[in-house]
């Protein structure tokens, strides 16, 4: 929201630098994003308010005119311009001033005939035989708009010779208001900010309108019959007639405030809606009163608040028609809808130039139900914006008054002296009792009962003390603090308002409690940081999902049953009915969305599946790791031929380093499995300390082209991560690297077909000893030489001593026995 500082000027007095108002505005919760500054590049000795005293006609140029202008300097300059809002003046001068934006030689503005915002300096030049001295100027070269069609008219009372800094320059801050705070989406509440915080008095003249002018307020006014079909949607809602308007401009000041907090203006009564809206924070719609209809057989315009019909739409202001359902909430006369409530009016009942008669609707609007209606649409607005966070119905009839007296003062309007007003949802006051103690108790400091009490009433809230309550205060919440209902509320305005950055910094006065590591969640995150390292990229996918979607990880398809799966009672659609038991369906359905845009993908998730457990409510929600690889094992480059594809070995070196990180390569072991949804021979089951953890592979051609893969290959695993984490010793421990050198021997060895070389590292790995560091298989050889039933496994060993260089002999002998036992427990003999 942005918000003038001229206008807050309006509501309280403000003597502080502008830079020490935002930060103090920041630290009480209302967080000053940005400032803007309006006019700071204006030279204040360069840039003045003129007045135009003569216009002629150019003798060179049909185009061009010469203005000659006032600006306060004794001599007036004549300067040629080509603005087409000049020229209309040529021999004929109005009646009122013609006062406008004037710069003289050296001015330093934009420059209007590019859009980069590039700057120019203001030069004496001839222009077709006439000499310029200055320029009267646009919006654009102000830096006010992207205006430039004509010059810049100041009202009429502009004093000229000012500095147009001095007249027209401003400060705007741009707040981000966070939470549920529609009162802090208003001018008004801005300045209660302020001047609770500085101690200024606040001005709150234009809510007190109606005691100053009362009208008559009932539910049934002689103009309009009112009816509120669905009461909790709307609690309250309140209508004035405003007749024999003159519909025309909104006078310059209103213009520009409008556009400085980001509105544009349109006319004077939308003007004026949209400018009660800022000052007070409640919106306003202005309906043409003449294109509202009657019930059938009423004789006076009815409206109608109700819920949407099946099938009923409406066109909106911005000419699209929308499609509404039952429970939005609509805004309708005795013929159908004429607005969407608090988000947007109807197309067919909106102001226009032929407009005489004005309907004003001033009304408060559930929040939640607003807000959905918003999103549905897909349409925001500033109305919206606000009703979403909770208005306060108060401000309806006030919001009334205000926008009334604006427009019989700009539109020449005559307000009927009566306003409908429906209130079915008025809420009593609401009363809290706050011990000062508890105040002190919970801010740690000690604030004076007197500066609670200025602090509260500064904020409007009414404050009761009396001596039979222990010195405890009775506090009475205004309307419009519909955030606050226990006494930790008041705690925290009181402290907001003191300033959170005057208290004291201390240490804490007990002793810290013991810090406790959090395996569960430091081990996911060491195993993210290994996969990451490796180049995988984390995903999260929905835990949602259909039944044929996790069928499709059977071949051909598999009838599941639903009552093994937990289902969603209300779910969003058919795609998103019952919860996941496996993380291996939504991660191929990502691998072929994402292949759209490349040809290799690496990704991993950490997630929970949804077991259901008997005679339980909730189900089990055990976490999983899910990996799934496809594509070229390296980047396709010129430098190399081809990288072949991603396969089940890849994959296996990745689960190897993340158990080597885990401290559990060591125990380990993969071992030949079937699975459905892996390809036969490229599946292994993952077993740590003997326990199953998962399992693993290439996936069945049949399962890829049920993804819409056909033909690619991709590997993937799913592994019970809480399994995974619970093989972790709770230490691990380091051994020192030795500064003797190792030595290298190569072992190569025939074995029978069935023999899996992990048995066979095994082996080497006992009879090794504590001299033998490392088992490396290099090679595996099937050929000519290589009898029938048998293969080749060559083994690099690595040898070394902590304390010693190893000799050839000692080497020798553990070589010796490692072909020994081969030879004893495999059959295994030496391949020379």
């Amino acid at each position: 929201m942005k918000v003038p500082l001229s206008w807050l000027k309006d509501y309280v007095d403000i003597d502080m630098p502008v830079e020490d108002l935002a930060e103090r505005l920041t630290l009480a919760g209302l967080e000053v994003e940005a400032i803007e500054r309006i006019g700071a590049n204006w030279d204040r000795d360069k840039i003045f308010v003129g007045q135009i005293i003569s216009v002629d006609p150019h003798p060179d140029a049909d185009r061009l005119t010469l203005a000659t202008v006032d600006y306060g300097a004794g001599q007036p300059l004549t300067v040629v311009t080509g603005a087409p809002n000049v020229k209309v003046y040529e021999g004929a001068m109005p009646a009122h001033p013609l006062k406008v934006a004037f710069a003289v030689v050296g001015a330093q503005l934009i420059d209007g005939h590019y859009d980069d915002g590039r700057l120019l300096k203001l030069k004496a030049t001839k222009i077709r035989g006439v000499r310029s001295e200055g320029m009267v100027c646009s919006e654009k070269e102000l830096g006010l708009s992207d205006e430039h069609e004509g010059i810049l008219y100041l009202p009429a009372d502009a004093p000229v010779g000012m500095p147009l800094a001095n007249y027209l320059g401003d400060v705007v801050l741009e707040f981000d208001i966070k939470g549920p705070f529609a009162h802090l989406y208003s001018v008004i509440s801005i300045a209660r900010e302020i001047a609770a915080l500085t101690g200024k008095p606040y001005r709150r003249d234009v809510l007190t309108i109606l005691e100053r002018e009362p009208v008559e307020i009932v539910p049934q006014a002689p103009f309009l019959e009112l009816e509120i079909a669905d009461p909790e949607l709307c609690p309250r809602y309140s209508a004035a007639l405003i007749r024999g308007v003159k519909i025309g401009p909104s006078p310059f000041w209103m213009q520009q405030r409008l556009i400085r907090a980001g509105m544009r203006p349109i006319n004077n009564i939308v003007d004026v809606t949209n400018y009660v809206m800022l000052e007070l924070g409640q919106p306003l719609h202005a309906f043409d009163y003449a294109w509202l209809r009657p019930r059938p057989g009423g004789d006076k315009p009815a409206i109608i608040v109700r819920r949407a019909h099946p099938g009923e739409r409406m066109t909106t202001l911005d000419g699209v028609e929308r499609n509404l359902d039952p429970e939005m909430l609509l805004i309708t006369d005795g013929g159908g809808p004429v607005a969407i409530a608090g988000v947007m009016g109807g197309l067919e009942s909106e102001v226009t130039e032929n407009t005489t008669d004005v309907l004003l609707e001033s009304a408060n609007f559930d929040f939640i139900n607003n807000r959905r209606t918003s999103q549905m649409l897909k349409l925001s607005s500033e109305a919206a914006t606000r009703f979403g966070r909770r208005v306060d119905p108060e401000l309806t009839v006030k919001a009334l008054a205000r926008a009334g007296q604006l427009m019989a003062e700009l539109a020449g309007g005559t307000v009927e002296p009566v306003y409908g007003d429906l209130y079915p949802g008025r809420a009593e006051p609401r009363t809290i009792t706050l011990d000062p103690a508890y105040v002190g108790w919970i801010l740690g400091i000690e604030i004076p009962v007197a500066e609670m009490i200025r602090i509260l009433e500064s904020l409007e809230f009414q404050v009761e003390t009396s001596g039979e309550t222990n010195g405890e205060l009775k506090v009475t919440v205004p309307s419009y603090r519909l955030d606050v209902d226990i006494p930790a509320d008041l705690v925290e305005e009181i402290g907001r308002v003191w300033g959170y950055d005057r208290l004291p910094a201390t240490l804490i006065a007990d002793e810290l409690p013991p810090q406790r590591g959090n395996p569960a969640l430091e081990g996911e995150e060491k195993v993210r940081d290994v996969l990451v390292g490796c180049g995988l990229q984390e995903v999260i996918t929905y835990s949602l999902g259909s039944l044929e979607d996790f069928a499709r990880l059977h071949p051909g398809g598999k009838q599941l049953n639903p009552g093994e799966y937990v289902r969603i009672a209300n779910p969003l659609s058919s795609e998103r009915e019952f919860m996941r038991q496996t993380l291996m369906s939504n991660l191929l359905d990502t691998i072929r969305d994402n292949l759209r845009y490349t040809e290799r993908m690496a990704v991993f998730e950490i997630g929970r599946v949804y077991r259901p457990r008997p005679d339980e409510v909730l189900p089990a929600e055990p976490r999983r790791l899910a990996i799934a690889m496809t594509g070229p094992r390296t980047e396709r480059s010129w430098l190399s031929g081809d990288p072949g594809e991603l396969d089940f070995y890849d994959l296996k070196g990745v689960v190897e380093t993340l158990l080597a990180h885990l401290g559990l390569g060591e125990n380990s072991a993969f071992t030949p499995v079937e699975h459905p949804t892996f390809k036969p021979g490229r599946t292994a089951a993952l077993t740590v300390n003997g326990v199953e953890v998962g399992v693993m592979g290439e996936v069945h051609p049949l399962v890829c082209e049920a993804f819409g893969m056909a033909g690619r290959r991709v590997c993937l695993l799913e592994f019970d991560l809480e399994v995974l984490l619970e093989q972790r010793g709770p230490t691990r421990f380091m051994q020192p690297i030795s500064r003797f050198p190792a030595v290298i021997q190569d072992l190569a060895v025939l074995v029978d077909e069935d023999v899996p070389a992990s048995r066979v590292e095994e082996t080497i790995k006992a009879a090794g000893s504590s001299l033998l560091r490392n088992v490396l298989l290099f090679d595996l050889y099937r050929g000519e030489q290589i009898p029938a039933g048998k293969k080749s496994l060559a083994y690099s060993l690595t040898y070394q001593a902590d304390d010693r260089t190893l000799t050839d002999e000692e080497v020798a002998r553990v070589q010796a026995r490692i072909v020994r036992r081969l030879e004893q427990e495999l059959g295994a003999r030496l391949r020379v």
